[in-house]
């Protein structure tokens, strides 16, 4: 209960729709139970022929009983007389049913509304976390299954709201509103009390099938989502991976697996509809036994004189009102179990904790202009030590080379920098600040970062480099193409500096999609600058490409490369390398090459297997 609570708190915002929709729900139960006064004159006047009898007329207000009085006058008047009384009662009748109908299109519209405005909320609030959260949440969960939170645990959230928090408040209404019309009946028309107790007793037995299917539609709940979670990382992997997949011919394997995984949702989901709809045929079963029990009760009475017909109808169809709630409750119980499970999952998303936060009196970072430290950092994930008293300091407009093996630490020494992560102890200091005191801002805006990995959007080239200014002039954007050795193949693409180039920049070479990466760092123009070597996959035309981009990227800038290929870090002002965490050597190339050390070790096998290869 606690959950959905919480999840009512995304209602906040939009509580005048919600009041909206409250009016209109009870101005359709409203109208709906007084369409019921209009099935006594008709049964008992127009059909019967006999005049309405109230023997508790005491208790009745005046207008209705002014209101019976008029009736039974016109229905002992002439024929003429009883059809005008029949035209005058379906009319309002029909006036009624109308005005309900109307309540009911506007009703349905305002909670539609609604939870529509939830899921646009849920969804942009799971979106601004995922994006508030550090790079550790992202190591530990698939990106399918968090894709899975914004999509299919929003929905099921929505429509938890459409049709769960409609029925949570119009049920009762409607609950309420024919126990009046019952009750109203027993005092105006003197129904006995033992057809009321029976009734009130065996109308809520609707409700016991809700108990014995509860905890199982909350459990196959967690389960179809989980499976959906499944279904989407499948999914995400696959389209992402496709050059690989067909390059091992593997795309029966991927097809069996995805239909494996939508089989087993598809079984679960299966389950689940059974549940919820086995609830109905229940319910009604449990209904139609009411309607015997309470008829042949009813039956006695009219039979011996003591209820009319028209009043038992009334009575009858009281009853049905006040049941159809009761089963609407019962499926209702059973939709909030599935709601909860997603909100469930949603809610430990927008739990978690960013490990990297800004500190409450952060300052901005002034540009860089000194050196950055190093101060015995130690960094580890969970048991695993991968940075182990690390100091250091490199002055601006150094070029630092990190070299080392396989799984040293390279990347993660790098990545505290601009603090994807934070080091479990020791301190990373700009121009003496310590970056933990800096605003996150300021302090990415002294990083470039270029990586063997580019990451590109689907959007324009334009776009693409300007990323983080969105008022970028074209002439500024064009330069930085120019520098990174971008402009002409850009110009030869059918839009220029507006094409699209596709999801992941799919439409472009690796060597083009580097440079398009390094003009982005080029046009944001930062004194610090981390290069994951970035040439390593390419071919000797565009690495020479890139490289001749990154030379003119350096330029006046301090920088970190982690050097893959050796021969790349022959002209950097300073080397380290790193072996199981430490820092081993440090020196120029010449001068590590002399020691015979691990350096040395690995420029040779690095070399050994480049002539090999030739």
């Amino acid at each position: 209960m606690k959950d959905y609570i919480r999840l009512l708190k995304f209602l906040k915002p939009h509580i005048w729709v919600l009041c909206a929709a409250i009016i209109f729900i009870a101005l359709f139960s409203l109208f709906e139970k007084a369409s019921l006064g209009t099935i006594i004159p008709v049964v008992d006047n127009i059909i019967a022929g006999k005049e309405i009898v109230m023997p508790g007329e005491k208790y009745a207000p005046a207008f209705i009983v002014g209101l019976v009085d008029n009736i039974n006058a016109l229905s002992r008047g002439s024929q003429g007389t009883r059809l005008k009384l029949l035209f005058w009662i379906v009319g309002v009748g029909s006036l009624f049913l109308l005005l309900r109908e109307i309540f009911s299109f506007f009703k349905t519209y305002f909670m539609r509304d609604l939870s529509e405005r939830v899921d646009r909320d849920i969804k942009n609030t799971i979106y601004s976390k995922f994006l508030s959260l550090s790079l550790d949440f992202y190591g530990r969960n698939p990106t399918g299954k968090m894709v899975s939170h914004v999509t299919y645990d929003a929905t099921l959230i929505r429509d938890s709201i459409t049709s769960g928090l409609t029925d949570l408040l119009e049920q009762p209404m409607q609950i309420f509103m024919s126990t009046v019309v019952i009750i109203g009946l027993k005092f105006y028309f003197n129904i006995s009390w033992s057809l009321i107790g029976v009734s009130m007793v065996l109308v809520p037995t609707i409700l016991y099938p809700v108990r014995i299917l509860a905890k199982r539609l909350k459990k196959l709940s967690v389960q179809s989502q989980e499976k959906m979670g499944d279904i989407n990382v499948t999914l995400y992997e696959t389209i992402s991976g496709i050059k690989i997949v067909k390059a091992f011919s593997m795309e029966p394997y991927e097809i069996e697996k995805f239909k494996n995984n939508t089989n087993q949702f598809y079984k679960l989901s299966m389950k689940t509809v059974k549940r919820l709809e086995v609830i109905s045929p229940l319910g009604e079963c449990a209904m139609i036994v009411c309607i015997m029990i309470v008829g042949l009760m009813a039956g006695k009475e009219i039979l011996k004189g003591s209820l009319s017909p028209g009043v038992f109808a009334a009575f009858a169809a009281a009853i049905m009102l006040l049941a159809r709630p009761l089963k609407r409750l019962a499926k209702v119980y059973g939709i909030l179990q599935t709601a909860l499970a997603a909100a469930r999952r949603v809610f430990e998303v927008l739990d978690e904790e960013p490990k990297i936060i800004e500190h409450p009196g952060a300052k901005r970072l002034p540009r860089f202009e000194k050196e950055v430290v190093f101060n015995r950092i130690n960094f580890d994930y969970g048991d695993n030590e991968i940075l182990k008293e690390v100091s250091l300091s490199v002055k601006r407009g150094d070029i630092l080379a990190i070299v080392g093996s396989s799984g040293a630490g390279k990347t993660t020494l790098v990545n505290l920098i601009p603090r994807f992560y934070d080091p479990s102890s020791g301190s990373i200091r700009i121009d003496g600040s310590d970056i933990k005191y800096a605003t996150l801002k300021s302090l990415m805006d002294n990083i470039g970062i270029v990586t063997q990995e580019t990451i590109l959007f689907n959007d324009t080239v334009a776009s693409n480099i300007s990323y983080g200014n969105i008022t970028a002039d074209k002439d500024s954007v064009i330069n930085a193409a120019k520098i990174a050795n971008a402009h002409d193949f850009i110009m030869n693409m059918p839009q220029g500096y507006d094409t699209v180039i596709g999801e992941h920049g799919f439409r472009l070479s690796g060597g083009e999609k580097q440079r398009l990466s390094i003009a982005r760092a080029v046009f944001k123009n930062p004194p610090i600058l981390i290069l994951d070597e970035a040439t390593s996959q390419l071919d000797t035309e565009s690495e020479m490409l890139v490289q001749d981009a990154i030379d003119r990227l350096m330029k006046g800038r301090t920088v970190f490369v982690i050097a893959h290929r050796l021969s790349t870090v022959k002209n950097a002002t300073r080397i380290i390398v790193l072996d199981k965490g430490r820092i081993v050597e440090h020196g120029v190339h010449d001068e590590l090459m002399a020691k015979n050390n691990l350096y040395k070790r690995l420029y040779d096998m690095q070399f050994r297997d480049v002539t090999a290869s030739k």
